[in-house]
């Protein structure tokens, strides 16, 4: 089981967790095209490693409003499924409508813990989940839950963003909110959005989690929009970790924080629009 830093509080933790993403489901779901767009090649490496295929069931943890749950449905085909499960009600139910408006019956949807899976032992043949493993508070107990749902032989397989130094495009807001918000630095072990990302710690803690045969690739994932302001309204409306995190500052230091972060992500603008630095590793193991 993972230590947490002294003084956090994982409970209240994943109750906020909870919150800003009800507050920011319409957002995602209205967001889909271009999350598509930056997640895509990542998503594609994630379920060729997997070898996920026809025939299928899979468990998408931490689902969102509907992929890669959408794209694993069209992959296992009318033999296999796809549970979706989020600890959001709100976003979920993006999922639900955008699998029933694409005419995908094989995909069913639950509100779930992802630490805590209401589902029996060696149901499924691979778990998914993208950019969804870092913000469990116990990540050890997430992964031993994926494991206990697996059947033998089955595998998992997650993405996360690697470094802060190769995800600028995240990394700045970030460093800029938690300097005028006074954060401490996370500590090792707290869920966040590089909290599995140095070298060699995704494959580490798969292969702690007791997975064999673990395989890691890097992605690059550059988020390309027409200008820096587009990508700070794509933050502003849709990453619940920085709501997250700006939620302790008054109204006009936030919007303070906002200008801040506009003019830094500037740097990235060029002849072709904005093209923020993202890079993601994805893990695979087998049980």
């Amino acid at each position: 089981m993972v230590a947490q830093s002294v003084g956090f509080d994982p409970v209240r933790y994943k109750e906020t967790t909870r919150e800003q993403w009800q507050g920011v489901a319409e957002a995602w779901r209205r967001w889909g095209p271009t999350i598509e767009d930056w997640l895509g090649a990542a998503t594609r490496a994630m379920l060729d490693l997997a070898v996920i295929g026809p025939g299928d069931r899979v468990l998408d943890v931490a689902a969102g409003a509907g992929e890669p749950a959408l794209t694993i449905a069209r992959r296992v085909g009318p033999t296999g499924s796809v549970l979706a499960t989020d600890i959001a009600p709100n976003i979920l139910a993006h999922a639900a409508t955008a699998a029933a408006e694409q005419g995908l019956g094989n995909v069913e949807t639950r509100v779930m813990d992802g630490e805590r899976l209401d589902l029996p032992d060696a149901a499924f043949d691979a778990v998914t989940s993208r950019v969804g493993l870092i913000y469990f508070p116990d990540q050890g107990r997430a992964l031993a839950e994926t494991r206990r749902v697996l059947k033998p032989g089955g595998r998992v397989a997650a993405i996360v963003y690697t470094t802060p130094e190769r995800n600028r495009f995240f990394s700045i807001p970030v460093g800029i909110i938690r300097r005028r918000a006074q954060l401490p630095p996370p500590a090792p072990g707290q869920p966040g959005p590089f909290s599995l990302g140095g070298d060699g710690v995704l494959a580490d803690v798969l292969a702690r989690a007791g997975f064999r045969d673990v395989r890691t690739e890097i992605v690059p994932s550059p988020l390309r929009l027409p200008s820096a302001v587009d990508c700070v309204r794509f933050e502003r409306e849709a990453f619940g970790a920085l709501h997250q995190m700006l939620s302790g500052l008054p109204e006009p230091e936030r919007e303070a924080a906002w200008d801040e972060i506009t003019a830094e992500l500037g740097q990235f603008e060029g002849p072709d629009g904005f093209a923020g630095p993202c890079e993601m590793v994805v893990g695979v193991g087998t049980k």
